[in-house]
């Protein structure tokens, strides 16, 4: 027995939870967050639990520190749950350790909170370089004087007659109202022929009047949308239609400060604070290219220096505090466009495509042909960039290979590049993919592969003890073919054979945790090219999504009937468009376009692609996939459509849903049936 266990023999019953705890914060802070910990003391502790990110400010925590040393330096890193303190002297640090390891403290939003500290050799924080406002952006602070603010407040009745034309029922997180032109939320867009009646309230045009005057503005809106949002409400990070409404949008906030992300598409994100009774313009790329959203939550990260007012919330994670939220209403202008857009950004601007995006499949040959397009040419595409992205097996696929028995014949559906046909040596693997790029890699590699369809895999039926379909069934594109897929993994097992599958999920945040893919920000550097590739994406050409969280869900997978009955309102939009995704973003649409920007590809033609480089900022060419976003409980359900099937296991795994399911030892065999519509040959996992 080692002295450590020994050690622990002699805990009691709490100093033993206690130790579990801090270890497993320990553990923590370096799988997700690259944080070493040391077991011997140093004048650097890691405070778990104690960052801005759960809602511990600088004000509160920083007496609780300085009661027991003199503290150097307090580190609190944006949106993070760990901050780092730097006492004066070794011993100092020694007390802190001793003294608030698993004590409580009590947050900002009053709720109790157990610290739990380590030591670090020395702060792993690199902070982020000065950055500026995206070009086109300014911010004009008090804009209005207070008197006029509780006249703009005023001139909104929330409790009119609902029957009004301009009156919009209160979304999901926020009250709406429209004036001057209503925006339709369901194509994001307004209609240019059916003014609102009344215009724009009338304390407006002696405002907007002033702002020409004094050269704030260019244009005189003609369109008026008035948000109230609570604290802890927010709005999914959006682009305006370009077609909808001209260059110049403003944006005045009332009642209470608030921090807005700006994202560029490639993925860098500048925080701008805009403070109460302050007025933010748009022009330009800032307007065109960027995305705008406010992030629900009840407190923002702002800089804790007095003098510091609107603009950029800088990266200082030694001026970083919480700043409370209040009720704030912002009343956005904007001027209708009556002609196409021009604007300098045609490949992401819906005047000036040269192809539409899709519109949403309504049969099987419609969901093949988008598939082609928009998958199995995609792949070939960007097939050796998306090889070298994808080097690091997942734990849960490694250890059901692992698990398996030593001589198992298993087949990976849907292979790419093959990072899981080396894992176990034991076994006898064979890949498929449907990509002869991404087959020509795992070739390379040594493994046996051949290219084929997931619908039609030239594998004798009942000849495997298991299949992976990893990232593969996401991509089909209506409901009937993912089941096709499924049935074809099925049909290869052997009775009692095992499957393991793996689609992403609709809920990047799940038990009040955000995925990886969400966690991560791509504007430090360093970051894998797999987490700046393959995230979760949100709409693009949006005005302001209504806030309907994922109510708006699987109308694809309305032949499975009982499919979380009562849970979801489903509903299909005819004839309508795949919306295209930006970075960092939950997911708002089911079934979208994931956006690849390829890069490093000597020798290679750029895409002939309709949807091309991002405008003249980003020579990289960029891809679209398809993508069928699962919600909770949809899998499952698909699977238990399957005959002489009992699922196993069914767990959500940073950000994917994931099924194991095995195949009975009786009943009617399930038989590899070559139907026309499901399994054509072009067609691709």
């Amino acid at each position: 027995m080692d002295s450590n266990h020994q050690s622990n023999c002699k805990l009691n019953k709490t100093e033993k939870k206690f130790l579990r705890k801090q270890i497993k914060a320990r553990h923590t802070l370096l799988r997700h967050e690259g944080i070493e910990t040391v077991s011997y003391a140093t004048q650097v502790l890691v405070v778990a639990n104690g960052g801005l990110g759960n809602g511990m400010s600088r004000n509160q925590l920083l007496p609780v520190l300085e009661k027991l040393g003199q503290v150097d330096a307090l580190l609190m890193p944006p949106n993070k749950p760990y901050s780092f303190v730097t006492y004066k002297t070794i011993e100092d640090s020694k007390k802190a350790y001793a003294t608030l390891n698993g004590q409580k403290i009590v947050d900002d939003l009053g709720q109790k909170i157990i610290l739990y500290l380590n030591f670090v050799e020395k702060v792993q924080w690199k902070e982020l370089g000065l950055q500026a406002l995206p070009p086109g952006l300014k911010v004009v602070e008090e804009i209005i004087s207070s008197e006029e603010e509780k006249l703009l407040l005023e001139s909104v009745n929330w409790t009119e007659d609902t029957n009004q034309e301009n009156f919009q029922k209160s979304l999901k997180h926020r009250r709406v109202k429209h004036f001057g032109y209503e925006f339709h939320y369901e194509n994001n867009n307004v209609d240019k022929d059916k003014p609102l009646p009344g215009g724009l309230p009338e304390i407006c045009d002696s405002i907007l009047e002033k702002w020409l005057e004094k050269g704030f503005i260019r244009h005189k809106p003609d369109q008026l949308t008035v948000n109230q949002y609570e604290p802890g409400h927010g709005i999914p990070a959006h682009i305006d239609t370009h077609s909808a409404f001209e260059d110049e949008i403003i944006s005045l906030s009332l009642g209470s400060e608030i921090v807005m992300d700006f994202k560029h598409p490639d993925g860098v994100t500048v925080s701008v604070m805009l403070l109460r009774r302050s007025l933010l313009v748009m022009t330009g790329e800032s307007r065109y290219l960027w995305t705008h959203g406010i992030t629900p939550r009840k407190f923002d990260s702002v800089q804790a220096s007095k003098g510091h007012r609107s603009g950029i919330i800088t990266g200082d994670v030694g001026n970083l505090t919480l700043s409370k939220r209040g009720i704030r209403t912002s009343f956005t202008f904007r001027k209708v466009r009556q002609t196409p857009c021009n604007c300098s950004y045609p490949l992401v601007c819906d005047s000036q495509m040269k192809e539409p995006p899709p519109s949403f499949p309504e049969s099987n040959k419609e969901a093949s042909q988008l598939e082609q397009k928009y998958v199995h040419r995609v792949y070939e595409e960007i097939a050796g960039h998306f090889s070298s992205t994808r080097h690091t097996p997942w734990p849960h696929i490694v250890e059901f290979l692992k698990a398996l028995p030593s001589g198992s014949l298993v087949a990976d559906i849907g292979c790419g590049n093959g990072k899981y046909l080396g894992i176990n040596k034991e076994l006898y693997m064979i890949g498929c993919d449907r990509s002869q790029n991404l087959v020509d890699i795992c070739r390379e590699r040594q493994f046996q592969a051949l290219v084929c369809d997931a619908l039609a895999v030239p594998i004798r039926s009942g000849s495997c003890d298991a299949c992976i379909s990893i990232a593969v069934v996401h991509h089909f594109a209506i409901a009937e073919r993912r089941v096709a897929a499924l049935r074809e993994l099925v049909r290869l097992l052997r009775p009692g054979g095992k499957a393991l599958i793996y689609v992403w999920a609709m809920e990047q945040e799940y038990n009040n945790k955000k995925s990886k893919y969400l966690r991560e920000n791509r504007s430090s550097q360093g970051k894998k090219e797999e987490l700046n590739n393959d995230l979760p994406m949100q709409e693009l050409f949006v005005e302001q999504m209504p806030d309907m969280g994922i109510q708006n869900l699987a109308s694809s997978v309305s032949s499975i009937s009982d499919f979380q009955k009562g849970r979801y309102n489903l509903r299909k939009v005819a004839n309508s468009k795949l919306l295209i995704h930006t970075n960092r973003t939950s997911f708002h649409s089911q079934d979208l376009l994931v956006p690849w920007h390829l890069k490093g590809n000597p020798g290679k033609e750029k895409p002939t692609e309709p949807f091309g480089p991002a405008g003249t900022h980003d020579p990289s060419p960029v891809f679209h996939r398809f993508y069928h976003m699962f919600c909770e409980g949809e899998l499952e359900a698909a699977c238990q459509t399957l005959n002489n099937v009992s699922i196993l296991q069914s767990y959500y795994d940073q950000g994917n849903w994931c099924v194991i399911l095995q195949k009975g030892y009786s009943g009617r065999p399930v038989e590899f049936r070559q139907e026309e519509d499901l399994h054509k040959p072009d067609d691709r996992q």
